[in-house]
């Protein structure tokens, strides 16, 4: 279908073709002759401005318009592009498109329609919810003004996308105004409703709040963040609300001025959404167009609120906000980190969170290789004093202190080494057991470097509920187990393979820094063993065990930690009253099942509703049992083989496929050795017990809920941050633990 084109002699050398359609212009210099094409173009997905090829042969016939033609293919388009064509703000040809990119403050623009042109479109975006105002003014004949959303990303704008509009009659000027506008790409259009018009057209963004109860919140500022917006008299004051973590030196500037606006710090402690005077902390009130800036020096950790104030005029802004932590943290992995002097700061924290590449020599490393040993004053932590209190977000915690020589201090914790031009000191306990290097599970938990302040003692029971434990032909147990106080008739493990319960009560009690074999733990805490498994005859139920356990420890004024690397029997009625009349004294460690299920198995379960009770899972360490990289920390899932259960309740993230003391029934009795890959979340029990072992060791006046407190507080995040079903409060971290039990001492 033949459309012909309206001409006018005046807009003729550009026009706009619409998209999938091409068109053809022809002069006709004789009547007599056929058309002479002087140009011809196809369009593509955009809209396209259209410029003859030969115009110096047009230029002739503009005089009379009437010889010349001009023809358009296919039907007119419905949908009007999103464009590529960059905007001005002083538009010059009649393209009917214009981008502009992020909208922020204040824009104007001056425009013209009428029948040949009959649509400006403005494009763009909203990078973060804001209000918005259009104004449509100086009009000279009927035009309207329409907001409009591509929601459904077809690249076009249709009828039922258009958000808000305004067709006031004739010259009356158009307006729209809407609150929180969410982030996205918008479109205005100035439409021609009769006749030609001239047109001034305001966008502003407003993203900062009018008042001080729709303060933009920038959440936790951390180095520098740049924002753009307007005060003016529509909107005389832009609020903002941001927070520091630490104390810091702050920076705020207001640039690019086009008037006076004035800036203030200020915080709002009595909370009535109004800045008073006396809460007033800094103000900028610089005359004319200049720049405010305001530096605050020391500036506490909370949160605190801007005000931009307009003083006279309209101005768009640009404000910048730079925050530089007077104390620096910086948190190590799981493996071996090192930590060095920050530029800048006058407080540093270094936190190594465990390695486990100790045993290959690779240590959590605090660098000061440039400084000698006595440019430093050493504050080093002990039960007995010595150290620093300091809150690095979940509570407070003993930290080692080291003042540097202009003033300025380091705090650190789970720091194997410190290195110095003259000498390295080391900080971490190392026991002379051969197997030692290889136990990385105790490194990765940090045991070797919570051991400087204990190393268990005799205020805490450990109790292991299990199979027994493997007895040799001469009647003696592992040699590399500590004395374990037995009941006569139950501790013979009559398992027909390897002895469950020796293995599991080696990691929290084998016999340490005795040249022999693999470390405990725990070198000092009591030990007693009930065989609840297997059913044998003289085996004692849960129950049963936990009662003789809790006899056990009160008759020697005990805390007691019960390990139960055991599951999946059913409902113990008599054993959850003990748990359940017990939170003070006794802290339940319980193994949640090697299913790969979202599911804890029972007992388990039963850290969902008592805070005396921990379930573990199990996380691999830098490799899995096949030799396989695992990121430390992630939870073992071997599919089809075993993987460890997760989900309500799971409380805490313990190492598994460790090495443990072996007991192999064999002609002769029990041969005795050592396993080097025990797993399941069996295996990974024992090692948080263990850690709560010492965490108890080292303040006895806790209770069995607050040993747990602190062991899901300090633990290492793994998985979605903060607590999750699969991780639990994380990996657990025996040095951070131990400090923050001290700290409550």
């Amino acid at each position: 279908m033949l459309e012909p084109l309206p001409l006018d002699s005046q807009v003729l050398s550009h026009f706009a073709l619409p998209s999938n359609s091409t068109a053809i212009l022809a002069g006709e210099t004789d009547p007599n002759l056929g058309a002479s094409p002087l140009g011809h173009r196809q369009a593509g997905h955009d809209a396209l401005s259209f410029a003859l090829e030969n115009w110096s042969s047009v230029q002739p016939i503009l005089a009379d318009a009437s010889r010349f033609r001009s023809e358009v293919f296919s039907a007119r388009l419905e949908a009007l592009p999103f464009p590529k064509t960059p905007a001005t703000s002083n538009p010059v040809t009649p393209l009917s498109t214009y981008e502009l990119d992020t909208l922020s403050g204040s824009s104007n623009f001056s425009g013209f329609v009428d029948s040949y042109n009959p649509q400006d479109i403005y494009y763009f975006q909203l990078d973060t919810t804001s209000d918005l105002d259009l104004s449509l003014t100086n009009l000279a004949t009927d035009a309207d003004l329409y907001l409009a959303q591509d929601t459904n990303q077809n690249g076009a704008i249709e009828t039922d996308e258009i958000i808000a509009s305004s067709i006031e009659g004739d010259t009356t000027s158009e307006a729209i105004a809407l609150t929180g506008l969410e982030a996205g790409d918008y479109a205005v259009i100035v439409e021609q409703y009769s006749g030609g018009t001239s047109y001034s057209l305001n966008l502003n963004a407003d993203a900062a709040g009018n008042t001080l109860f729709e303060a933009r919140d920038l959440g936790l500022l951390i180095g520098t963040s740049s924002y753009r917006d307007f005060v003016g008299n529509s909107d005389p004051q832009d609020f903002y609300r941001f927070s520091l973590e630490d104390t810091s030196n702050l920076n705020l500037s207001l640039s690019e001025l086009e008037n006076d606006a004035d800036l203030f710090l200020f915080q709002d402690l009595n909370d009535n959404g109004l800045m008073d005077d006396a809460e007033v902390l800094a103000s900028s009130l610089a005359s004319d167009s200049q720049p405010e800036i305001i530096n605050f020096g020391s500036l506490a950790a909370g949160t605190y609120s801007v005000l931009i104030d307009q003083y006279i005029g309209d101005t768009n802004y640009n404000f910048s906000l730079t925050a530089s932590p007077l104390v620096q943290t910086v948190w190590g992995s799981l493996e071996a980190d090192t930590f060095t002097v920050i530029p800048g700061a006058s407080r540093m924290v270094f936190s190594g969170n465990g390695n486990l590449e100790f045993g290959t020599g690779e240590y959590d490393l605090l660098d000061l290789s440039h400084l000698l040993s006595t440019d430093v004053t050493f504050n080093l932590a002990t039960t007995t004093g010595g150290g620093l209190l300091y809150d690095p977000g979940n509570g407070d915690r003993l930290f080692d202190a080291l003042t540097l020589g202009d003033g300025r201090e380091i705090l650190f914790e789970s720091i194997d080494s410190i290195a110095f031009a003259d000498t390295t000191f080391d900080l971490s306990v190392t026991p002379n057991d051969p197997l030692f290097n290889e136990q990385w599970n105790l490194h990765m938990m940090g045991v070797h470097n919570a051991w400087r302040f204990t190393t268990g003692s005799e205020e805490v029971l450990v109790g292991v509920q299990d199979s027994g434990l493997g007895v040799d032909a001469d009647g003696f147990l592992h040699p590399d187990l500590r004395t374990t106080t037995i009941f006569s008739d139950n501790y013979n493990d009559d398992s027909t393979d390897l002895s469950h319960g020796t293995a599991v009560q080696s990691i929290i009690a084998a016999n340490a820094n005795n040249g022999i074999g693999m470390s405990g733990i725990n070198w000092n805490s009591s030990v007693i063993n009930i065989d609840v498994l297997g059913g044998e005859t003289g085996d004692y139920s849960l129950a049963e065990a936990t009662a003789a356990m809790i006899a056990e420890a009160a008759r020697q004024g005990q805390r007691l930690v019960i390990n139960m690397s055991l599951g999946g029997g059913g409902l113990e009625p008599d054993f959850e009253a003990l748990v359940a009349n017990h939170q003070e004294d006794v802290l339940f460690v319980i193994a949640s099942g090697n299913g790969d299920q979202n599911s804890l198995l029972y007992p388990a379960q039963l850290a969902a509703r008592y805070n005396n009770v921990i379930a573990v899972g199990a996380s691999w360490g830098a490799e899995d049992m096949y030799g396989n990289s695992q990121t430390p920390g992630t939870r073992i899932s071997y599919p089809d083989f075993w993987g460890s259960n997760y989900g309500e309740g799971l409380t805490l993230m313990g190492p598994s496929e460790v090495i443990a003391t072996g007991a192999t029934p064999a002609d002769a009795g029990t041969n005795f050795g050592y396993e080097t890959q025990f797993n399941g979340t069996s295996a990974a029990t024992p090692n948080v017990a263990g850690v709560a072992s010492l965490v108890w060791s080292v303040n006895s006046e806790l209770t069995a809920t607050q040993v747990r407190e602190i062991l899901s507080t300090t633990a290492y995040d793994l998985g979605d941050p903060g607590y999750d079903e699969e991780y639990g409060d994380g990996f657990v971290n025996a040095d951070a633990a131990v400090r923050r039990a001290i700290a409550l001492a």
